[in-house]
Formats: structure tokens, C-alpha cells, sequence
């Protein structure tokens, strides 16, 4: 049969009530796919191994999952260079008022656009003693490193977030292979209105052409005129995971060396090749950045081969639960091609179906899914087999401006639960990095991202309306 009617639907939904219920996307999707096992009328166990084999075991999925080793080896050594240590040094120097420092906090975020963990954990804790001395909350010290890692990551088609969503849609109606994957997460870009105005909006009240509201104003309020970064009661959240990777005594960093080539590497490599060769070569980015980083670490003595391998596996060890998310997410997306749920999903709806009700109802979804779950990459995975077709369906099988921001809509509506739910795990490390209360940050950053998710819905009504 081409679709297993409403069936079909069940392991999408059974997989997002129990993130709802568990807030645990990785158990959620397996018992998603698991259900979807049982409903082909498969043995649960032989049946559950052929869909690893058949989704995992392709070059696609290892081009992924290479991608997310290598960014975790890179950012394990930055951390053993003492790269960060450095920066702090000089900075430190300049005697930034508060003005500066939330603007130097904006850029360096945008900066580190390759990985959502590593850019609030670099930002806040190269920034904490700067913007304390400044006079800046730590509240906004965590909402700018909040804003700056998952927004960015959203709109860099060659960070992690982009090569992760490429990933979801190769096989998805007319896009075959990952190259016209890439492609497509290239020109949802401009459509992916959450990213740039949360982005934006850091940008414009660091300046102060938008004055702080509700209760970010108060903290910042307490903060200039009562010299308290923290409010009294609060219980910042301070971790002391980056003490387990340490630099060798004796051992100075080199500013541009160690701390600028690595990302000037990857942009480098990933922009000439797509410019040159017409096709990015993401991993291989990768791959030279943390060769790179390999053999400047071990001339300048920071450590011996076998410490930076030591290092390498922890990094390695840090995106281990992202791979598995991926690995499943995979799984899904086959499962749910053999019960046909985007044939069901695109019968039932494409009689009513039109772009601004499809790019308006998927940002607003993927929102409210990815805030009371906490997690992206898991409504990713759910919804983007979903949808995609859905815009197939409205586009007459054609690759244009409606697919690009469905697909924009998807990766702007789960990032805007990534960022500021309080069961996100960058939102957990944003507080971390910054010593904020985390409470006291998702209090504070609530405001600016509503304002922010509102704008987006306006944009996505308009571009439906001028595509219908």
C-alpha cells in the first residue's frame, strides 16, 4: 500500500508526546521509531536492525556524523591550547564600558558560528569577568551568548545546525542528494526570519537603539546603578566542566594561531570550494582545521601526541549524545517512509492547504514543540519529514521559494525553543558560562524572543501571501 492511513502519523505524534512528557528527545524518537517497527508488522528486534542498517548505513549519514566528530576534536582543543585565556588577557586591557562589552559579547558569538555549544561556553566565559567589571547583568551576559549560538548556527548554512538539517532532507520530494540538500539550506537563509531578528535585536540593544524591557531592564537597572551583576538570592549556575581540559604549564598560546586560523580555515575552505568547485566541502573544512590545530599544538610543544589524542576522544565524547540524536532522527525519517506518512499527510491536506497557511502553521509548530520540549534537533527530525512533502505538495513538485521558507520556517521555529527554554541545553549553557541565575535568564531572555518569534510570524504571512 502506497500509506498505512492515520497509522502512519503514530510514530511522529507518539514521539512528540513523549517529549512532551519526558523531555528527553533521543528516548522519545526511539520508541517512535520502535512503534513504527510494529506497525509494518515486523519483529521488533529484526526489524529495529534493518532500519539502522538501511538509514545509517549510507555515505550521507557518515558525512554528517564525520562533521560532528571533528567539531567536537576541534573545540576539546581550543580548549588545550588556552586560546580563550589568552583572548581574556587582552582584552581585559581595553577597559570596555558596558556599551563595548555587550558589543564585543554580540560579535564574538557571531563568530563562533560552528557550533551551538561551544559559542555560549567561549562567549560566557571569555566575557563573565569583563562585563562584571562593565556593569552588565549577568542576565544579559547569558541572554547575548544565548541569542548569538543557535540563531547564528541557524543561518550559517555550513555550521553543524545546517549540515544536520541537510541531512534531514535529502530524500524529501525533489531533493535527491546532498548536494541539492546544501542547496537548499543555502537559500532558506534570507527566510529565516527567527535567526535574523533574534540575532538582530542583540545587535541593536547592545547599542541602545532599542532600550531593555521588562525584566531585563530591571537587571540591568541593578546592575549599573548597584554594581551587582547577580541579584541578591539568585543562585548563578557555574560550572567547572571546562577545568577538566587544561593547557600544559609553561605554555603561551598564540593569539591569531591559536584562536582566530582554526575558524578562518573552515570559513576559508568551506566558501572557496562552494565559489570554485560549485560544491562545499564542509568535512573537509573540518578535517583541515583540526589537522591544523593538531600539528601548530604539537610544534608549539602543548602537548605530547598522545595527551592531544586523549584530548581528541574527550572531544569526541562531548557530541556523543548530538550523534545518537542524529542516528535516530534517521531512523525515524525511514520508518516514516515505509508507512508513507508524507503520501498520508499530503492526501488529507492538500485540498486546503496553501503557502501561508503551510509556512505560518510550521514556524508556529516547530515553536511551541521545540519550547516545551526543549530541543530542536528532535522536532527537526520529527517535523521535517512532515512538512517538506507538505510543500511539495502545494509547489506541484517544484524547488522554489515556498520549499525554501518551509524549510526556513522549521529551522526558525525549533531554534527559537533551543534558545530559550529552560530545559534547552544551550539555554543550561548559556547560564553556565555566564554565572547567571537560570531561572533569572529565561525570565529575562522570554521577552525578546516572543518579540522576536512575533516578527518572524508577520514575515512568514507575508512571503505566503506573496507565493499564493
Amino acid at each position: 500500500m502506497d500509506n498505512y492511513g492515520i497509522l502512519s502519523l503514530a510514530p511522529a505524534l507518539i514521539a512528540l508526546v513523549l517529549a512532551f512528557v519526558t523531555r528527553n528527545a533521543l528516548f522519545s524518537i526511539l520508541i517512535g521509531v520502535l512503534v513504527g517497527v510494529v506497525i509494518t508488522g515486523q519483529n521488533v528486534i529484526m526489524g529495529f536492525s534493518g532500519i539502522m542498517q538501511s538509514a545509517l548505513g549510507n555515505a550521507d549519514f557518515i558525512w554528517v556524523i564525520g562533521i560532528e566528530v571533528f567539531i567536537g576534536i576541534m573545540v576539546a582543543l581550543f580548549q588545550k591550547s588556552g586560546a580563550i585565556e589568552a583572548f581574556t588577557a587582552v582584552v581585559a586591557k581595553w577597559h570596555l564600558k558596558a556599551r563595548g562589552a555587550q558589543m564585543l559579547a554580540w560579535l564574538l558569538g557571531i563568530f563562533i558560528f560552528f557550533s551551538d555549544y561551544f559559542s555560549p561556553l567561549y562567549v560566557g566565559t571569555v566575557m563573565r569577568g569583563i562585563t562584571d567589571k562593565a556593569r552588565v547583568s549577568r542576565e544579559k551576559l547569558a541572554y547575548i551568548c544565548d541569542s548569538t549560538s543557535a540563531p547564528v548556527c541557524t543561518m550559517i548554512p555550513f555550521s553543524s545546525w545546517g549540515i544536520y538539517m541537510a541531512g534531514l532532507l535529502v530524500g524529501l520530494g525533489a531533493i535527491a542528494d546532498t548536494n541539492q540538500a546544501m542547496d537548499v539550506v543555502i537559500h532558506m537563509v534570507p527566510y529565516n526570519f527567527y535567526g535574523i531578528f533574534a540575532v538582530l535585536m542583540v545587535g541593536l540593544i547592545a547599542l541602545g537603539l532599542i532600550p531593555d524591557y521588562g525584566p531585563m531592564g530591571k537587571a540591568e537597572k541593578r546592575a549599573m546603578e548597584e554594581g551587582k551583576p547577580v541579584a541578591d538570592g539568585a543562585r548563578p549556575l557555574l560550572s567547572n566542566e571546562l577545568e577538566k581540559i587544561k593547557p600544559n604549564e609553561g605554555v603561551k598560546p598564540n593569539l591569531f594561531l591559536n584562536f582566530l586560523m582554526p575558524a578562518l580555515i573552515i570559513i576559508s575552505v568551506t566558501l572557496g570550494t562552494y565559489i570554485i568547485l560549485g560544491s562545499a566541502k564542509t568535512l573537509e573544512s573540518f578535517i583541515v582545521a583540526v589537522m591544523y590545530q593538531f600539528v601548530m599544538m604539537l610544534f608549539q610543544k602543548m602537548g605530547t601526541i598522545n595527551e592531544l589524542i586523549d584530548v581528541a576522544v574527550e572531544g569526541i565524547k562531548s557530541v556523543m549524545s548530538a550523534m545518537l540524536i542524529l542516528a535516530l532522527a534517521y531512523c525515524i525519517n525511514a520508518i516514516s517512509q515505509q508507512l508513507g506518512t508524507a503520501d498520508y499527510v499530503v492526501g488529507v491536506t492538500e485540498n486546503w492547504m496553501t503557502p501561508t497557511v503551510l509556512m505560518v502553521l510550521t514556524f508556529l509548530t516547530c515553536a511551541f514543540i521545540s519550547f516545551f520540549t526543549g530541543t530542536s534537533w528532535g522536532v527537526y527530525a520529527i517535523m521535517t519529514p512532515i512538512f517538506v512533502p507538505l510543500a511539495y505538495s502545494v509547489t506541484g513538485g517544484a524547488t522554489n521559494a515556498v520549499i525554501y521558507a518551509t524549510v526556513a520556517a522549521i529551522m526558525g521555529g525549533g531554534c527559537f525553543g533551543d534558545h530559550c527554554s529552560p530545559l534547552s541545553d544551550t539555554t543550561i549553557l548559556s547560564s553556565l558560562a555566564s554565572g547567571s541565575d537560570h531561572v533569572d535568564h529565561v525570565k529575562t531572555q522570554l521577552p525578546y524572543a516572543i518579540t522576536a518569534a512575533a516578527l518572524s510570524a508577520v514575515g512568514f504571512l507575508i512571503v505566503g501571501i506573496m507565493c499564493s
